[in-house]
């Protein structure tokens, strides 16, 4: 930098250096002793120089995203307008991995984009272990799904007992309902394609929000704000749609799990055989509507689970279509 700048003040800055020596050098740069300061990643620990403007990464397709990002950060912390230079080899002998991190990195410039370069990191890097095959402790032994149930219902035990008073509104809606919940089991692809919707961020907050709507018209508003914002919708996200109303008409008739694979609908009722479920007026209005449906339906027992089967359900439409009717042909109707 001497050669290239003659007479330009210099001072160098790494870990290596005497915690005292590293506070000089970092004092002396602040208060303007010097002009550049050549450092090592040291730098992104977050001081706050206000008065530099401009920061040249050397090898930039080295470093992780965050570590850029973090680096990047270290200039612009006044009113001077700021600057950063990512030098890297030729574009062409770059990976794919690399290019995709300073193409985040040219994306996410502005104000409080830290939250984008995260999400872009994790669709870069994949999610980790917690959801692959490599897990440890716990998790390892009986799974991630198995995992979440059990701590769903720990935390139902602990407010139903030594917070009864606090959540006692909530566990009255709660003994009104057969099914918390239902898992949906099945082969079909149900997905809001990348090519639908490119930004990953945009669409796990598409995925969180969906997760949560319950309503037919919620689901029907959902539908016209994708179709305005990103046009037709795909067969695939058509089919998740249809697979929160299969969801919300199971609960409804007591499924705790729906397995839809090979145009085969089985659906498990309540798992808990003392269940109030099975001694409800709807549970025998349930048994003599299924009457009705000769050939269409069957129940079967095994292991003490009692399962409803029913095949050639050709998909999730037919599925939501075919509960619908035994719903609607029940003599009593659970709110």
């Amino acid at each position: 930098i001497k050669r290239l700048c003659p007479g330009v003040r210099v001072l160098v800055g790494h870990g290596q250096m005497d915690p005292e020596q590293l506070e000089d050098v970092m004092m002396r740069f602040i208060e303007g002793d010097a002009d550049v300061l050549v450092a090592t990643t040291i730098i992104e620990s977050g001081l706050d120089i206000s008065n530099a403007n401009t920061i040249i990464i050397n090898n930039a397709h080295l470093f992780g995203l965050s570590d850029l990002h973090q680096m990047r950060g270290r200039v612009g912390r006044s009113n001077k307008k700021a600057f950063c230079y990512l030098l890297t080899t030729p574009i062409s002998l770059l990976t794919a991995d690399a290019r995709k991190r300073l193409k985040a990195i040219e994306d996410f410039a502005s104000l409080g984009s830290g939250f984008n370069i995260a999400m872009r990191d994790l669709d870069i890097r994949g999610a980790g272990d917690l959801l692959g095959a490599e897990q440890s402790g716990f998790i390892a032994d009986i799974g991630f799904d198995m995992y979440q149930k059990i701590l769903d219902e720990a935390i139902a035990e602990l407010k139903e007992s030594e917070f009864e008073e606090l959540f006692k509104e909530e566990i009255e809606e709660k003994r009104k309902v057969w099914v918390s919940d239902c898992q949906i089991d099945t082969d079909l692809e149900l997905v809001i394609p990348d090519k639908y919707v490119s930004n990953i961020t945009e669409r796990l907050l598409l995925y969180k929000e969906l997760d949560s709507l319950e309503k037919e018209e919620e689901l029907n508003a959902f539908s016209n704000r994708l179709r305005d914002r990103f046009g037709p919708v795909p067969p695939q996200t058509e089919e998740l749609i249809n697979t929160l109303r299969l969801r919300r008409m199971a609960r409804q008739l007591g499924f705790e799990k729906v397995v839809l694979k090979q145009k085969t609908f089985v659906g498990y009722f309540v798992n808990n055989q003392q269940s109030p479920f099975y001694q409800s007026p709807f549970f025998s209005s349930l048994m003599q509507t299924m009457m009705k449906f000769h050939g269409k339906a069957k129940l079967k027992e095994r292991n003490g689970k009692l399962t409803l089967v029913m095949e050639q359900v050709s998909g999730i439409d037919a599925a939501v279509a075919t509960l619908d009717k035994l719903y609607s042909s029940m003599a009593v109707v659970v709110e």
